[in-house]
């Protein structure tokens, strides 16, 4: 059954092509409802709607709601994981400049995300089962993320890497649990100095005389 609220508000941010194929459309229909509305807000027959199609197809590509979030979620991973690849390919070998680059896109996030917050934040916080296949892809990911995070703190030369790395993870997901909770002008607002603080606080260090 449809939440009373969405069927009175719901409007895609923008027209989905009507000859994408349906599985496609579905996606994008759910991703703009999810992020605007809530995973629990929104029911599969909204999706549907939206997308251009029906209850019946929407089952056939994906056979559960559970599934259909699972594969929402994949998406935010998969782009995560684009990111960080584009980050060694913009500065190959230059962990310290990838790790400012890095913070420099929380930033600009942030900015956009005054009135929804991070969606994969968003979703963990939705999501309490922990056998759901949606919290299963959120785990994943972020445990990813903290790996590609402590293996530039590693490779940059700066002292307690280790440290460094649970430092800048915390701050960011931190940072976002405040801007979900408190908004955009909560307690965690200033990322960007608190980054620096954090930096400066880690020596490079000292290259051994040959």
């Amino acid at each position: 059954m449809r939440s009373a609220a969405v069927e009175q508000t719901v409007h895609p941010t923008e027209a989905i092509d009507s000859s994408l194929p349906p599985r496609q459309r579905i996606l994008i229909a759910a991703r703009d409802l999810f992020y605007r509305f809530g995973i629990q807000g929104v029911g599969v027959e909204t999706i549907a709607e939206t997308a251009g199609t029906n209850k019946m197809t929407l089952y056939r590509h994906f056979e559960s709601k559970e599934l259909l979030v699972a594969e929402y979620l994949s998406g935010l991973a998969a782009e995560g994981e684009r990111f960080w690849d584009d980050l060694d390919r913009q500065y190959p070998g230059d962990a310290l400049a990838q790790i400012n680059a890095w913070m420099d896109e929380i930033c600009n996030q942030k900015s956009r995300w005054r009135d929804g917050g991070c969606a994969l934040v968003n979703a963990a916080i939705q999501i309490s089962d922990p056998d759901h296949p949606g919290r299963r892809v959120i785990e994943q990911t972020k445990r990813k993320h903290r790996e590609r995070l402590t293996a530039l703190c590693l490779a940059s030369g700066l002292s307690e890497p280790q440290m460094l790395a649970d430092q800048l993870f915390l701050l960011v997901e931190g940072s976002r649990v405040f801007q979900r909770s408190l908004g955009p002008d909560g307690c965690a607002c200033d990322l960007r100095a608190l980054f620096a603080r954090i930096l400066a606080s880690h020596e490079p260090l000292a290259v051994a005389a040959p």
